[in-house]
Protein backbone atom coordinates (compact mmCIF):
# COMPACT_ATOMS: atom_id res chain seq x y z
CA UNK A 1 0.00 0.00 0.00
CA UNK A 2 1.68 3.21 -1.06
CA UNK A 3 1.40 6.48 0.90
CA UNK A 4 -0.78 9.38 0.26
CA UNK A 5 0.79 11.91 -2.50
CA UNK A 6 -0.55 15.39 -3.69
CA UNK A 7 0.67 16.56 -6.33
CA UNK A 8 -0.11 19.32 -6.68
CA UNK A 9 1.07 20.74 -2.99
CA UNK A 10 3.29 23.01 -4.19
CA UNK A 11 0.97 24.46 -5.86
CA UNK A 12 -1.07 24.71 -2.64
CA UNK A 13 1.58 25.90 -0.85
CA UNK A 14 1.84 28.56 -3.07
CA UNK A 15 -1.42 29.46 -3.26
CA UNK A 16 -1.50 29.59 0.78
CA UNK A 17 1.64 31.64 0.53
CA UNK A 18 -0.20 33.81 -1.36
CA UNK A 19 -3.21 34.19 0.57
CA UNK A 20 -1.58 35.05 4.02
CA UNK A 21 0.06 37.95 2.03
CA UNK A 22 -3.26 39.13 0.78
CA UNK A 23 -4.76 38.85 4.10
CA UNK A 24 -1.42 40.64 5.32
CA UNK A 25 -2.15 43.66 3.30
CA UNK A 26 -5.75 43.61 4.12
CA UNK A 27 -5.12 43.98 7.46
CA UNK A 28 -2.02 46.81 6.42
CA UNK A 29 -4.62 48.81 4.62
CA UNK A 30 -7.01 48.45 7.44
CA UNK A 31 -4.51 50.38 9.51
CA UNK A 32 -3.90 52.80 7.17
CA UNK A 33 -7.82 53.51 7.34
CA UNK A 34 -7.77 53.34 11.16
CA UNK A 35 -4.98 55.62 10.97
CA UNK A 36 -6.76 58.37 9.03
CA UNK A 37 -10.20 57.96 11.02
CA UNK A 38 -7.84 58.31 14.57
CA UNK A 39 -6.07 61.60 12.99
CA UNK A 40 -9.91 62.86 11.95
CA UNK A 41 -11.04 62.14 15.71
CA UNK A 42 -7.80 63.66 16.60
CA UNK A 43 -8.21 67.19 14.26
CA UNK A 44 -12.19 67.69 15.68
CA UNK A 45 -10.94 66.85 19.23
CA UNK A 46 -8.24 69.96 18.63
CA UNK A 47 -10.77 71.67 16.95
CA UNK A 48 -13.69 72.17 19.87
CA UNK A 49 -10.90 72.21 22.17
CA UNK A 50 -10.14 75.32 20.72
CA UNK A 51 -12.98 76.51 20.14
CA UNK A 52 -13.61 76.44 23.85
CA UNK A 53 -10.53 77.73 25.68
CA UNK A 54 -11.06 81.01 23.24
CA UNK A 55 -14.64 81.25 24.36
CA UNK A 56 -13.53 81.22 27.17
CA UNK A 57 -10.72 84.19 27.03
CA UNK A 58 -12.17 86.98 28.96
CA UNK A 59 -11.56 89.50 26.53
CA UNK A 60 -11.93 88.53 23.15
CA UNK A 61 -10.06 91.17 20.49
CA UNK A 62 -9.67 91.23 16.61
CA UNK A 63 -6.38 88.99 16.59
CA UNK A 64 -8.08 86.50 18.14
CA UNK A 65 -11.06 86.01 16.11
CA UNK A 66 -9.09 86.66 13.58
CA UNK A 67 -6.69 83.61 14.65
CA UNK A 68 -9.75 81.20 15.54
CA UNK A 69 -10.92 82.55 11.84
CA UNK A 70 -7.69 81.05 9.68
CA UNK A 71 -7.89 77.83 12.28
CA UNK A 72 -10.84 77.06 11.34
CA UNK A 73 -10.21 77.43 7.77
CA UNK A 74 -7.30 75.37 7.92
CA UNK A 75 -8.77 72.64 10.26
CA UNK A 76 -11.72 72.44 7.50
CA UNK A 77 -8.59 72.34 4.71
CA UNK A 78 -7.30 69.45 6.51
CA UNK A 79 -10.48 67.56 7.00
CA UNK A 80 -11.02 68.01 3.41
CA UNK A 81 -7.69 66.68 2.81
CA UNK A 82 -8.34 63.68 5.24
CA UNK A 83 -11.55 62.98 3.72
CA UNK A 84 -9.84 62.62 -0.08
CA UNK A 85 -7.18 60.12 1.76
CA UNK A 86 -9.54 58.16 3.21
CA UNK A 87 -11.71 57.55 0.30
CA UNK A 88 -8.58 56.54 -1.75
CA UNK A 89 -7.91 54.11 1.40
CA UNK A 90 -10.99 52.80 1.23
CA UNK A 91 -10.94 52.14 -2.34
CA UNK A 92 -7.13 50.24 -2.22
CA UNK A 93 -8.80 48.23 0.90
CA UNK A 94 -11.64 47.29 -1.91
CA UNK A 95 -8.82 46.01 -4.65
CA UNK A 96 -6.82 44.23 -1.61
CA UNK A 97 -10.19 42.67 -0.66
CA UNK A 98 -11.12 41.51 -3.93
CA UNK A 99 -7.58 40.16 -4.52
CA UNK A 100 -7.49 38.24 -1.00
CA UNK A 101 -10.82 36.55 -2.05
CA UNK A 102 -9.58 35.36 -4.98
CA UNK A 103 -6.26 33.71 -3.54
CA UNK A 104 -8.80 32.48 -1.05
CA UNK A 105 -10.69 31.28 -3.86
CA UNK A 106 -7.57 29.34 -5.63
CA UNK A 107 -6.81 28.03 -2.35
CA UNK A 108 -9.48 26.58 -1.47
CA UNK A 109 -9.97 25.38 -5.13
CA UNK A 110 -7.24 23.42 -4.77
CA UNK A 111 -8.01 22.41 -1.04
CA UNK A 112 -11.48 20.63 -2.23
CA UNK A 113 -9.13 18.64 -4.95
CA UNK A 114 -6.59 17.09 -2.26
CA UNK A 115 -9.35 16.64 -0.25
CA UNK A 116 -11.28 14.72 -2.55
CA UNK A 117 -8.10 13.16 -3.95
CA UNK A 118 -7.58 12.05 0.04
CA UNK A 119 -10.89 10.36 0.24
CA UNK A 120 -10.11 8.59 -3.16
CA UNK A 121 -6.96 7.68 -1.75
CA UNK A 122 -8.66 5.93 1.32
CA UNK A 123 -11.44 4.14 -0.15
CA UNK A 124 -8.55 2.87 -2.87
CA UNK A 125 -6.33 1.69 0.41
CA UNK A 126 -9.30 0.32 2.34
CA UNK A 127 -10.23 -1.71 -1.18
CA UNK A 128 -6.77 -3.14 -1.38
CA UNK A 129 -7.05 -3.51 2.70
CA UNK A 130 -9.96 -6.10 2.12
CA UNK A 131 -8.23 -7.75 -0.95
CA UNK A 132 -5.81 -8.75 0.75
CA UNK A 133 -7.85 -9.73 3.96
CA UNK A 134 -9.82 -11.78 1.73
CA UNK A 135 -6.46 -13.65 -0.06
CA UNK A 136 -5.38 -14.33 3.31
CA UNK A 137 -8.42 -15.79 4.53
CA UNK A 138 -8.75 -17.79 1.03
CA UNK A 139 -4.84 -18.94 1.37
CA UNK A 140 -5.47 -19.99 5.40
CA UNK A 141 -8.61 -22.13 3.99
CA UNK A 142 -7.05 -23.60 1.38
CA UNK A 143 -4.03 -25.02 3.47
CA UNK A 144 -7.17 -25.98 6.12
CA UNK A 145 -7.66 -28.89 4.08
CA UNK A 146 -3.73 -30.18 3.91
CA UNK A 147 -3.41 -29.63 7.70
CA UNK A 148 -6.50 -31.79 8.57
CA UNK A 149 -5.55 -34.73 6.26
CA UNK A 150 -1.61 -35.35 7.99
CA UNK A 151 -3.59 -34.78 11.77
Amino acid sequence: MTTFHFPLQRALDWRRTQLQLAEARVEQQLAVLAGIDRERAGLDATGQRTEIEVRQFPALNGGDLSALGGFRVALKARARALAAKRVACQKELAARQAAMLEARRQCRLLERLKDRRWSEWQSAAAKELDELAADSYLAQWARRPALEDTL
